[in-house]
């Protein structure tokens, strides 16, 4: 998986864990509430869940939390622009 790949599932996760926060839910709760494991749901909300994250997972997660899915999806310019540094970054320590 590329770096690009990478950061964006950080950026899923992280936005993840503060709508989690904002419900007031703990990570318990949450996987709780979409039957989910928490140690699945950390994996994912730390970005380390890749491979297996569907999108009815990522469904289940926005019902949960009770936002619309491209509010996890979505990136406003300010949040691209934060990625595309983070990805020249990364590609020039490689």
């Amino acid at each position: 998986m590329d770096i690009r790949h990478r950061l964006i599932y950080r950026q899923i996760g992280a936005k993840i864990a503060y709508f989690r926060t904002l419900e007031g839910l703990s990570q318990e709760d949450l996987s709780r509430k979409i039957a989910i494991s928490k140690s699945t749901l950390s994996k994912i909300e730390r970005g380390r869940y890749n491979s297996g994250l569907s999108i009815a997972t990522l469904l289940d997660i926005a019902d949960g939390l009770a936002v619309p899915l491209s509010a996890l999806l979505l990136s406003g310019r300010d949040e691209a622009r934060v990625l595309e540094g983070q990805i020249a970054a990364a590609q020039e320590d490689l």
